[in-house]
């Protein structure tokens, strides 16, 4: 047991210490002579699993329950609670994602140089808890709520607050998001590759699992008590930070390798410059460019960055995937706003059919590993990691086929709004007899306090004519709806304008308003909203009123109460016309008129689940094996970089997406649904031609293979050793050089 204290601090220490090239040299004959004698850390099995993935799995559950909780209500807490604009809102939560999946680059690289996957997740991860806490403080409003009317005085201070905290969670999600699957794919042996495989598909479903259960169990109240929806997320993270810890002692810990990816970098630039240096047609080519980096770096090195750099190049059309995936959060919820999502026993939200994602899943993951996949391998069919990548990627392209039909049945459903050059009004009748309508080219009669169902179009402003009365000019904003009230005073018929809604209200709710035709004010409530006190002769502002019975109380100023009830249904807007003959007593909601601004919607939510059924299985056989792909075609060393590489197709593909939809300007949806599709298609048949040169290759028996050097190859690394040492030690000695020192003066250093 000394003797394997001895030689593993020694390993770590020289692995810190030492550059790459001396991993070919004397001591990497030595840790692999120790490798062989010792083999790989023996722990706790459970059905064959080590016992250490339960607690990375466990881990990666709170992680993603912690992450996603708090993004749930993120855009909720910039609107309502500092005061930010929906577009405002918007940009910075996206830059808030983008960042969470750009920092895996900078977690890569300290968990492979410098600290070690295991060290690197249990820094970053204080890092992500203590982000967590401070956006939980950022949110308590009496901190700064120095007279207690529920709004925070210094609205600066919280602001900064919540950008430290966010910084903070960006960084230490990211970057532990590439070492967390690599350091679980390390836990086991080489003779493991079906667990291996399997622990990734576990590794994902505890990904959907935490995504789950955090949106079904986010904290939505009236109160909208932020700092309790922030402080839920931050206690899990403290709990995946302890689950961690707590598995310490059974984990593989693989030591980190020093700054690799100076050395790739260094490696790539020496052999781009000494091959045009050598261009020539007389100097011999060599078999590969990163061939002309010998002169300076080993046999070893060089093999691995051209491992690397191969798995990267194949990376190049991934990001078109994520692309489209990523709009399940943003086009696909915008689209099921337009839908009904009355399902019978239960009604869905908008927001909500973004869980049928993580619940297939969770489905789809066992039903490929112990179906699909083992019926394909019997049918003798090599489905390869990389066909099954190409497989997803085409599945995701119908997925967005499907959206755009779905599109079109919505499009046929939905009120035609106007262009900029247009304008649109109806008409309402608050006079006690029927009346004829003369606007423009349009002529039609109206009943007594009824209102006309559609809207007319105009270019240009328009003579009304009433009953045979003179005709009047109207003048209406462009690119608006009006409604056109008319009444009578003194036996003369005037009109009243009023200004319209021009979109489907936002989350499926019923924009509803009131016109108040009696002589005198009334009060107007739904549950705890109030439409306001509502003058005689004039109209209400809209109310947003959920789906379902809604009830409305009715009330004038001597205490008369009436309740109108009204079924309501997703994203529909009424005018409710209260005549002067009202009179507020029970039973009077029958004598209330509504007319339609816009038609509830009527195309179901269900039909957007074909939809995702292909875009969550393209998800599964794209994602899962993606992420098995990159662990392992990766060198030892750099296999945190790798999985960083996948995580940043994720960040291109959600920029590929503001780039595409602000370049293309479709004006129809259907349209831009079918652009996405069609550019992945046309990347997926890139991507399936590359896969079909692709050469699996196996990094373990490539690295063996440089393991006995030849003596040039020694020599070589004994003279990069040396170089590298005194470029240390005089770094080393600069920055402890004080004022008195001569920085002219150059320091010896004797080997």
């Amino acid at each position: 047991m000394a003797l394997i204290k001895v030689l593993g601090n020694w390993g770590e220490g020289s692995w810190k210490r030492c550059p790459q090239s001396t991993i070919s040299g004397r001591s990497r004959r030595m840790s692999g002579d120790k490798e062989k004698k010792m083999g790989k850390k023996k722990s706790v099995t459970i059905f064959g699993y080590p016992l250490s993935i339960f607690f990375i799995v466990v881990n990666e559950f709170c992680e993603r329950f912690s992450y996603y909780g708090m993004r749930a209500v993120l855009v909720l807490y910039f609107k309502y609670f500092l005061k930010w604009d929906d577009d405002f809102s918007t940009t910075i939560y996206h830059t808030f994602v983008a960042l969470c999946y750009l920092s895996p680059i900078l977690g890569a690289i300290i968990a492979d140089s410098w600290l070690g996957k295991f060290k690197t997740i249990v820094y970053l991860s204080i890092v992500y808890a203590a982000g967590q806490v401070i956006m939980a403080v950022s949110a308590i409003h009496d901190i700064t709520d120095g007279n207690k009317d529920g709004t925070p005085d210094n609205m600066t201070f919280h602001i900064a607050l919540s950008m430290v905290g966010l910084l903070l969670i960006a960084l230490g999600t990211g970057g532990i998001k590439p070492c967390v699957a690599a350091f679980g794919g390390d836990q086991f042996s080489e003779d493991q590759d079906k667990q291996r495989s399997t622990f990734f598909s576990i590794f994902y479903l505890s990904i959907n699992a935490g995504s789950l259960l955090s949106t079904k169990c986010g904290i939505h109240t009236q109160q909208q008590c932020y700092s309790l929806a922030f402080g839920v997320p931050a206690a899990l993270m403290v709990v995946a930070l302890i689950v961690f810890i707590v598995g310490s002692g059974m984990y593989n810990k693989t030591a980190p390798s020093g700054n690799i990816m100076v050395k790739v970098c260094r490696c790539i630039f020496f052999a781009i410059g000494n091959r045009f240096r050598n261009r020539s047609s007389q100097i011999p080519k060599r078999k590969h460019w990163l061939d002309w980096a010998e002169e300076k770096y080993d046999k070893l090195l060089i093999a691995q960055v051209k491992m690397v750099l191969k798995v990267l190049f194949l990376y190049i059309p991934l990001p078109m995937f994520w692309a489209l995936f990523d709009q399940q959060g943003s086009r696909w919820t915008l689209q099921a706003t337009t839908m009904n999502g009355n399902f019978g026993l239960m009604v869905i939200q908008p927001d909500q059919m973004q869980t049928v994602n993580p619940i297939l899943i969770l489905i789809m993951v066992p039903v490929m590993d112990f179906i699909i996949y083992p019926l394909i391998s019997k049918c003798k069919l090599n489905f390869t990691p990389l066909r099954r990548m190409t497989v997803g990627m085409f599945l995701a392209a119908l997925a967005f086929v499907a959206a755009a039909l779905v599109q079109l049945q919505i499009d046929a459903t939905l009120p035609n709004f106007p262009s900029r050059t247009e304008q649109q009004a109806k008409f309402i009748n608050m006079v006690d007899r029927p009346i004829n309508i003369l606007a423009g080219e349009h002529q039609f009669p109206l009943q007594a306090f009824q209102g006309n169902e559609d809207y007319h179009t105009f270019d240009l402003s328009f003579d009304l004519t009433i009953d045979h009365g003179s005709p009047n000019l109207i003048h209406l904003p462009k690119g608006t709806r009006s409604t056109i009230v008319i009444v009578e005073e003194a036996g003369i018929m005037t009109t009243m304008q009023f200004g319209d809604v021009l979109a489907k209200p936002d989350e499926g709710a019923n924009a509803i308003r009131f016109f108040n035709g009696l002589g005198t004010n009334l009060n107007i409530t739904v549950g705890q909203k109030s439409f306001g006190n509502v003058g005689s002769k004039n109209m209400s502002k809209y109310v947003d009123v959920p789906q379902g019975t809604a009830e409305f109380l009715i009330k004038n100023a001597t205490g008369n109460t009436c309740v109108y009830s009204q079924e309501l249904g997703f994203g529909s807007s009424y005018t409710l016309i209260i005549p002067p003959t009202l009179k507020l007593e029970e039973n009077c909601g029958q004598n209330i008129t509504k007319v339609a601004d816009i038609k509830a919607n009527s195309i179901h939510m269900a039909w957007q689940i074909p939809q995702y059924f292909l875009m969550t299985s393209g998800e599964v056989v794209f994602s899962v094996t993606g992420l098995e792909f990159s662990y392992s075609q990766a060198p030892s060393n750099m296999k945190s970089v790798l999985q960083a590489g996948w995580l940043l197709t994720v960040a291109v593909g959600n920029i590929i997406v503001l780039i595409v939809a602000e370049a293309a300007t479709l004006r129809d949806q259907w349209a831009e649904y079918i652009l996405f599709a069609a550019l992945l298609v046309s990347v997926c048949i890139v991507f399936a031609i590359k896969a079909y040169f692709y050469e699996y290759i196996d990094p373990v028996k490539i690295e063996a293979d440089f393991t006995n050097l030849e003596p040039e190859d020694e020599k070589k690394n004994f003279e990069m050793t040396k170089k590298d040492m005194v470029e240390h030690h005089n770094e080393k000695r600069r920055r402890s050089s004080n004022s008195s020192f001569d920085k002219d003066k150059t320091p010896q250093t004797n080997f």
